[in-house]
């Protein structure tokens, strides 16, 4: 390759990472703040908070089980398309979200739509995309820089979505928010991904790119961590706003723990990135599991005030979404990088049902108990559970990979 090749081939691997990026910031940022929403939605329409509680979770069970299959349509006919297409349900969502009066049309638009939505232009196909667009050395970085992109849109977003709620009022809020996803669409134009040559003329076909993986263990014990991951990020996304004011904090208090959650995800995931590049990650996933099960019985089991919740806002923060290009990275390290989206969009389906079990069943538990207390006692279990399941994971590629050279 010479050097006006190379030259070139950089500058689209970096346009592809930055459009990666921003697509990532504005889908992720705003879903990040729903939980901003349950409580004004809540109050207006005298629910409980199961109900907007059972939406989000929806939204999160579709979003995994869409996963897959955009993942699958990405790898074999390009990215741009499917980004495309869920920019334009995610805005859809977020306009009918807008006019939601009952559980049924609230669980249509945030529920059903917004969780297409969210497929097609989240972690599983963006992080597809700049695994092909990167070498495999640069790749676990890239995929964090990515996800790094994610966190500051969370950073970003949740003081923008509350002060729009103050100011417009919740309904105008999300039509507002629906106008910013829009721009996902002409986003997705900086976004180059064609489906990679085929080593030796043999292409593996869906099920054998499938049975390959489902016959693995170290791919079923990365999705049932990564179960774990989503139960306990979306319990404490979705609740922890009414959580805080439930213990007489300030409303902002819990908006401000989220921001912080955002902030210091931008480093987490960064790092966990570039730590991903140069020790185990399975042996990463586990240590930081256990780490977020410190941090979470540290915050349960003190005395809550106004800086100890800031404390866990930054704590959880670092430790957020730094599972993700670690889980991704080792998918791409068994398997490669030719069927990623989907392979990686079936263990973000285990994300997912984690997502869909931790915000039901808090506001499930909240609605029948009074108290949070259960769930929280669960998300320390899990994260126990998480680490187990991570330490055996052996980061060695399948033998078709050695076998072709495809590292």
């Amino acid at each position: 390759m010479n050097d006006s090749t190379h030259g070139a081939s950089w500058r689209t691997a970096g346009l592809v990472l930055l459009g990666a990026s921003l697509v990532l910031a504005l889908s992720l940022g705003i879903r990040h703040g729903f939980g901003l929403f349950l409580a004004p939605m809540s109050s207006e329409y005298g629910w409980g908070r199961e109900t907007f509680a059972f939406a989000i979770a929806l939204q999160n069970l579709i979003w995994g089980l869409a996963q897959p299959v955009t993942g699958a349509i990405a790898d074999r006919f390009g990215a741009r398309r499917v980004i495309v297409v869920g920019g334009l349900l995610y805005a859809a969502g977020l306009a009918l979200m807008a006019s939601s009066d009952s559980a049924w049309s609230l669980s249509l638009s945030a529920g059903l739509l917004i969780g297409i939505g969210l497929s097609g232009t989240s972690f599983s196909v963006l992080l597809g995309v700049v695994g092909r667009a990167l070498p495999a050395e640069k790749r676990s970085m890239g995929m964090g820089v990515a996800a790094a992109a994610g966190s500051f849109g969370q950073f970003a977003m949740l003081p923008g979505s509350l002060g729009l709620i103050g100011w417009l009022g919740w309904s105008s809020a999300l039509l507002a928010l629906g106008l910013l996803v829009a721009l996902i669409v002409p986003l997705a134009l900086m976004i180059r991904d064609q489906p990679l040559p085929v080593a030796g003329g043999t292409e593996q076909s869906l099920g054998q790119a499938l049975r390959e993986a489902c016959s693995h263990s170290g791919f079923w014990l990365l999705a049932l961590g990564f179960f774990v991951c989503g139960f306990q990020v979306v319990f404490i996304g979705v609740h922890l706003p009414s959580y805080l004011v439930d213990q007489h904090l300030p409303a902002t208090v819990g908006t401000t723990v989220l921001a912080l959650v955002g902030l210091f995800n931008i480093f987490g995931t960064y790092v966990a990135g570039w730590l991903g590049g140069r020790l185990s990650k399975p042996r990463l996933l586990t240590g930081l599991y256990l780490l977020r099960t410190l941090v979470i019985v540290a915050f349960v089991y003190s005395p809550l005030t106004e800086w100890s919740a800031y404390a866990f806002g930054m704590a959880m923060g670092f430790l957020w979404l730094s599972t993700v290009p670690l889980t991704n990275g080792t998918v791409a390290t068994l398997f490669g990088v030719r069927n990623l989206s989907m392979l990686g969009g079936i263990v973000f389906l285990f994300h997912q049902l984690g997502s869909f079990l931790g915000g039901w069943l808090g506001g499930y538990l909240y609605d029948h108990t009074g108290s949070y207390d259960m769930v929280w006692q669960l998300a320390i279990l899990f994260g126990l559970l998480a680490a187990v399941l991570n330490w055996p994971v052996r980061e060695q590629p399948v033998a078709r990979l050695r076998a072709e050279g495809l590292i």
